[in-house]
């Protein structure tokens, strides 16, 4: 049990580092497109978490051809004394507002349980075909790291595969199911995967982008990309 000397320690060590955030206010020409609530430190205190559609424009590589194709961005913040102050920026995770074939479609959720940041993003790459991406961040060891991933791509007709991770128990799981809207097509049977990669040292979040990171699936020569 903690003495109530040290909680006060805590407390007064708290209060000052919260005074050394800077003061939050919505970025000119930025628009809010999502928003959560929650403890993300474990201090009995929410956190509010804010995204944007920021001003910045973005290559249209990874987007629909003539559509508006902006820079996504996130910010934790904590609320102090009534004053918003900007713990945490992130752009790298979001993806930007033109992805994919109908971006007036895509999916953006940002949520939290168990003191952990949930950021879900889906968006379709044709006119068959849907990807789909949750991402779980926790705070540790004075910052946030990538402690969950899963990666879900679908076709309507032929197919479904889920890529899971949680980095935590390095537990891995492959999911490959196949189908047909053709009665008369041989649908391939079914894939089911699982097996322990243990991810030294976690990444941060600050550090990750999807799509670049990867390691190779034990019997198989495919690589798990996250």
């Amino acid at each position: 049990m903690k003495s109530p000397f040290s909680f006060l320690v805590l407390l007064s060590v708290t209060g000052l580092y919260a005074q050394s955030l800077k003061d939050f206010s919505i970025p000119k020409g930025y628009t809010k497109i999502a928003e959560v609530k929650g403890d993300l430190d474990k201090d009995g205190r929410d956190e509010i978490i804010l995204a944007f559609d920021t001003n910045i424009k973005v290559s249209e590589q990874e987007s629909s051809p003539g559509q508006k194709n902006k820079q996504r961005v996130f910010y934790i913040l904590k609320n102090e004394n009534n004053h918003l102050k900007a713990w945490k920026e992130n752009s790298t995770i979001l993806l930007s507002s033109g992805t994919g074939f109908s971006p007036e479609y895509n999916r953006l959720e940002l949520s939290i349980k168990n003191n952990c940041l949930i950021v879900v993003q889906e968006y379709s790459t044709n006119s068959r075909h849907t990807q789909g991406y949750k991402h779980t961040f926790r705070f540790q060891n004075g910052d946030f790291y990538l402690i969950g991933s899963e990666d879900m791509f679908e076709d309507t007709c032929e197919f479904n595969f889920i890529h899971v991770i949680n980095f935590s128990t390095g537990k891995v799981l492959i999911d490959k199911e196949y189908s047909s809207c053709d009665e008369e097509t041989k649908v391939p049977s079914s894939e089911h995967k699982e097996f322990i990669h243990k991810l030294k040292p976690l990444i941060k979040m600050n550090d990750f982008k999807i799509g670049e990171h990867q390691f190779r699936i034990p019997g198989s020569k495919e690589n798990f990309v996250f």
